[in-house]
């Protein structure tokens, strides 16, 4: 795991210091500008708000688990800080789960029990995450607050559809052991292909796995609907924090909490199927493109730079201390 850790590190060092050359190499000193007009409580409110985004997330997590009292509110979430720096380092943020999963089992969770949990959550943020979006993309065709630019529109039409597909693919191997059972031959002659060392009865064990996990949400059902309003309440608390940074820089009138909301939700559904740690490049690119119909040049390059810092490098640098303390304990 800590050769893993540490390739992925490095990859993520040189994509931050091209994405930061890109940003800075125009606009260096205006940019230095900005920051010294800059309004630290609101820098203040928009971690506030990103911890709450993190809480909240790990409160859904501590509610899921709670039914058997195993982990407290406090561990919940810290495991979803870690979880940050997981998703943070892996292409398309796949290192949380497996890590979730793994400290689960640290509290004697089995790991089927531990996987179903954890497949549980993840169900009730992607449903959060394709409803925001949408809610998003209905307000955008309402209200035309973006123009309209053919290349946005495919990236932003391909990251939704591959939200939606997502939970199409989660339902459907939930309701069908013949499709699941199809879906993990092809898995299996996929993995086989690139010389994977994959167990074939594995896969069918964490299919199994899933299958269980859904029926175990079907039956709590009021938890679901409070796990996935919980979410959206999450998303809303990291969605509008560009706004506070912008606030920061004396700039009130430029963004509505909505036209936020619409932007920040834009620029996650195209960054979901960038495959690189942290979406980097691409949501930095999304950002630019629509944040940029409310910001200026100089002004939206700060904006970015604090925003980036406060949403991504700032999970990544708690989830490290954390994890890190977590180790030097249970050594």
């Amino acid at each position: 795991m800590k050769q893993f850790k540490n390739r992925n590190t490095i990859i993520l060092l040189v994509i931050t210091i091209i994405v930061l050359y890109v940003v800075l190499k125009n606009d260096f000193n205006d940019i230095l500008k900005a920051f010294q007009t800059i309004d630290i409580k609101y820098i203040g409110i928009a971690i506030i708000f990103y911890i709450f985004s993190i809480g909240i997330k790990g409160y859904v997590n501590y509610i899921i688990v709670n039914d058997k009292k195993k982990i407290s509110i406090r561990e919940a979430i810290k495991h979803n800080w870690i979880v940050q720096l997981f998703n943070g380092i892996t292409p398309f943020a796949t290192g949380g789960e497996p890590m979730e999963v793994y400290m689960l089992t640290e509290h004697d969770i089995p790991v089927a029990t531990a996987t179903n949990y954890t497949i549980q959550a993840f169900i009730y943020y992607q449903t959060a995450l394709v409803l925001y979006g949408f809610l998003a993309v209905t307000y955008n065709n309402i209200f035309h607050i973006f123009p309209k630019v053919q290349l946005l529109s495919n990236l932003v039409l391909l990251g939704f559809c591959i939200n939606i597909l997502v939970i199409i693919v989660l339902f459907i191997i939930s309701n069908s052991k013949k499709v699941s059972n199809v879906f993990g031959k092809v898995f299996v002659k996929i993995s086989q292909k690139l010389k994977l060392k994959i167990k074939e009865e594995s896969i069918y064990k964490k299919i199994e796995d899933y299958q269980n996990a859904m029926a175990e949400t079907k039956k709590r059902k009021g938890l679901m609907l409070r796990g996935v309003l919980l979410n959206v309440v999450s998303l809303s608390c990291l969605y509008c924090i560009p706004m506070f940074v912008l606030y920061s820089m004396g700039d009130f009138q430029r963004l509505s909490l909505l036209n936020t909301l619409t932007s920040s939700a834009y620029v996650y559904v195209m960054g979901a199927f960038v495959p690189i740690p942290g979406a980097s490049g691409g949501i930095e690119y999304g950002f630019t493109q629509f944040y940029g119909n409310f910001i200026g040049k100089t002004k939206i390059a700060a904006v970015l730079l604090l925003w980036r810092f406060i949403t991504y490098y700032l999970g990544i640098i708690v989830g490290t201390l954390l994890f890190n303390f977590e180790k030097k304990v249970e050594k």
